[in-house]
C-alpha cells in the first residue's frame, strides 16, 4: 500500500448532528502538527454553539473556562453517541481510564504536550494519549485498514475485543479522556493495528453537509477544513 499516492478511502460518519471541524487534513497535513501515533490524517470533531463571538464548547462564560469552572456536562459535546462508520473487527477496546473535570485549559494543554514530548512506549501506556479508545480493523472495502477513535468517555466503551462491527453501531460516547484539551472525537485511518508503529491512511467522508453562505450544501466523498460548520 503506497499511502503517499492512495486516494482518500471513503468512510461513514462516526457522529450525528452539527459540528465543528477542529483538525482536519483538509487544512494541513499533518492534521495535528505530527506523523507521530499515526495521526497524520486525522480528525478532530466538537459541538460547539456557533451563535456565540468567537464560538464556545460549553454553556459557561469564557471567564469560568479560565478558572476551570466548566464542568464535563457543561460541554456540548460530552457523551454524544459514537458509531462505527466502518464494518470489521475490534482489535483492541480499553476502557476505565480517568477524565479530568473541570476541564481547565492551562492543566489540560500542559498535560497534553507532555504526554506528547515525552511519550515512551516503553514505560507508558497509549491511554495516556488516546484515553479510552476503540480500535477496528476494517473487512470489505476497508480490508487492510484500521480505524481508531479516542478520547471516549470513561465506562462508555460497548464493544470488547473481538466483536463484529457493522456501520452504525454503538461503539461508546464522547469523552475527555487522554490527550484532550476539551471533549472532543479523534478518529484516524491506520495502515496496522497499533498507533505507536502504525502510519496513517487519508480518509475522506461518504457524505456530509457543509453550511456555507447562509446555506446547507451535500458534499460526496469531501475532505471539510479547520473551523468547518458541518452536519453529519
Amino acid at each position: 500500500m503506497d499511502i503517499d499516492t492512495m486516494e482518500p478511502v471513503p468512510i461513514k460518519s462516526p457522529l450525528e448532528g452539527e459540528w465543528m471541524v477542529v483538525n482536519s487534513p483538509g487544512s494541513k497535513v499533518p492534521s495535528h502538527g505530527t506523523h507521530s501515533f499515526a495521526s497524520t490524517y486525522a480528525f478532530d470533531l466538537m459541538q460547539v454553539d456557533w451563535t456565540q463571538k468567537p464560538v464556545k464548547f460549553h454553556r459557561k462564560s469564557t471567564l469560568d473556562h479560565v478558572l476551570g469552572r466548566v464542568h464535563l456536562n457543561d460541554c456540548y459535546s460530552y457523551g454524544k453517541p459514537i458509531y462505527a462508520p466502518i464494518s470489521g473487527r475490534v482489535v483492541e477496546a480499553l476502557d476505565g481510564y480517568p477524565e479530568r473535570d473541570p476541564v481547565q485549559p492551562l492543566r489540560d494543554i500542559s498535560l497534553a504536550f507532555k504526554n506528547a514530548w515525552f511519550f515512551d512506549p516503553h514505560k507508558h501506556s497509549i491511554q495516556d494519549i488516546a484515553g479510552n479508545f476503540v480500535i477496528i480493523q476494517g473487512d470489505r472495502i476497508w480490508d487492510g485498514i484500521w480505524l481508531f477513535l479516542g478520547h471516549m468517555k470513561t465506562g462508555s466503551v460497548k464493544v470488547e475485543n473481538g466483536d463484529l462491527i457493522e456501520p452504525e453501531d454503538l461503539l461508546g460516547n464522547l469523552g475527555h479522556s487522554g490527550n484532550s484539551t476539551a471533549p472532543h472525537l479523534h478518529f484516524q485511518l491506520m495502515d496496522g493495528p497499533d498507533a505507536t508503529t502504525a502510519k496513517g491512511i487519508p480518509c475522506c467522508f461518504e457524505e456530509y453537509e457543509l453550511y456555507q453562505d447562509g446555506h446547507w450544501i451535500t458534499v460526496e466523498k469531501g475532505i471539510p477544513k479547520n473551523e468547518d460548520r458541518i452536519r453529519l
